[in-house]
């Protein structure tokens, strides 16, 4: 499990980002490098990381599903995931 802090720092984070997107667009079209340095550095998309849904984790992000290969693999072997099985061969 990831730490509440570091769950809350991303949360944050994302609130920042979806906050100056349109002002941040605005600034890029313009041209207006200046004008983008003044945002706070936390509102750039780039500095947000993908984390698992269930448990935080940041590494082994798995997009499809929103959740980190280890519980991907646990929920999937539980057959909680629809259309997902074990292969056997």
């Amino acid at each position: 499990m990831a730490k509440e802090s570091m769950k809350a720092r991303e949360a944050r984070r994302l609130k920042l980002v979806n906050k100056y997107a349109a002002k941040r667009a605005a600034l890029k079209e313009a041209g207006d490098w200046e004008g983008l340095s003044k945002l706070p550095r936390n509102s750039n998309p780039i500095r947000l990381h993908n984390r698992c849904k269930l448990t935080g984790r940041p590494k082994g992000y798995m997009r499809q599903f929103g959740i980190s290969r280890i519980q991907f693999r646990e929920m999937a072997s539980a057959g909680l995931i629809p259309g997902v099985k074990k292969a056997s061969w």
